[in-house]
């Protein structure tokens, strides 16, 4: 069962200026699309809940456990500069 398409339409909602040899060349390969698309509506079952992963999937985590951090001399020794036991950065918003 061949599929009719508006070309023109499409390529308008695309915003694409196609010429009459692209025209042709997409309506063909469009309705090809569009006939497998139907195809694939024809095979989903009723009884096949719809899925996004063909196996079921679980969330794999580690144990939320609390380990030691850095120190707060540690956490600076590796900034350019601090200022206060801060971190020191440049000024990013202009004062008045």
């Amino acid at each position: 069962m061949p599929v009719e398409i508006d070309i023109e339409h499409v390529a308008r909602l695309a915003r694409l200026a196609l010429t009459d040899e692209e025209k042709e060349r997409l309506h063909a390969q469009l309705g090809v699309i569009m006939e497998h698309a139907a195809k694939v509506g024809e095979v989903a079952a009723e009884e096949v809940p719809p899925t996004a992963y063909a196996i079921p999937r679980s969330n794999v985590l580690r144990p939320d456990e609390p380990e030691p951090g850095l120190s707060h001399e540690a956490a600076l020794a590796g900034a350019p500069e601090d200022e206060g036991g801060r971190f020191k950065v440049p000024r990013i918003v202009e004062m008045e």
